[in-house]
């Protein structure tokens, strides 16, 4: 309600009406997070770390469900528009750099390469966006899982990023002739 608060506080109004629910702090979280996740406009970054605070609650509860028969993910995607394993991507968008999760947001770096990119160790993500910084250019969907295959087989360099990253500025170059 912090948002309703503000509001009213910047309208002037002094009695707000509320409910006072006495919850445990696992259902305040719940429903904190379930009342987010239903706004009409939210931020990936904001669905990803809200679907992930759900998503640990769950798993602190000692029981993905109810009855027991479902995993946390599909427990989690009952209600909402999202699948299973798009929950899932949406967790992964937390292990990314604060830089690379703001261009997600900004809508200049798609999702799904996003994702891939979150497998990849911090530095490797600082790598990529500092590339970014410099030209500013994006990895493919199809580059990040270049460079994600690479750093698995324990062969992603620096030089090696800046090699694909230089492949998508050429590719962006020829797109917009």
């Amino acid at each position: 309600g912090h948002r309703r608060y503000e509001a009213c506080k910047h309208l002037g109004i002094t009695d707000i009406p509320v409910i006072v629910r006495d919850l445990t702090d696992e259902e305040a979280i719940l429903t904190m997070v379930d009342a987010n996740l239903q706004r009409e406009r939210i931020l990936p970054s904001e669905k990803a770390f809200a679907y992930k605070m759900k998503m640990d609650v769950l798993r602190h509860q000692g029981s993905s469900c109810q009855d027991g028969t479902k995993r946390s993910d599909e427990a989690l995607a009952e209600g909402t528009d999202d699948s299973p394993r798009q929950i899932q991507r949406y967790i992964r968008l937390t292990y990314l750099i604060p830089e690379i999760l703001r261009l997600v947001d900004e809508g200049r770096i798609a999702f799904t390469p996003a994702v891939e990119l979150s497998f990849l160790p911090l530095e490797e993500q600082h790598e990529v966006y500092r590339f970014y910084e410099n030209e500013e250019v994006t990895p493919s969907y199809s580059q990040t899982v270049r460079m994600k295959k690479l750093h698995t087989e324990g062969m992603l360099t620096s030089d090696r990023i800046s090699e694909i990253m230089a492949e998508a500025k050429a590719n962006q170059k020829d797109f917009l002739k």
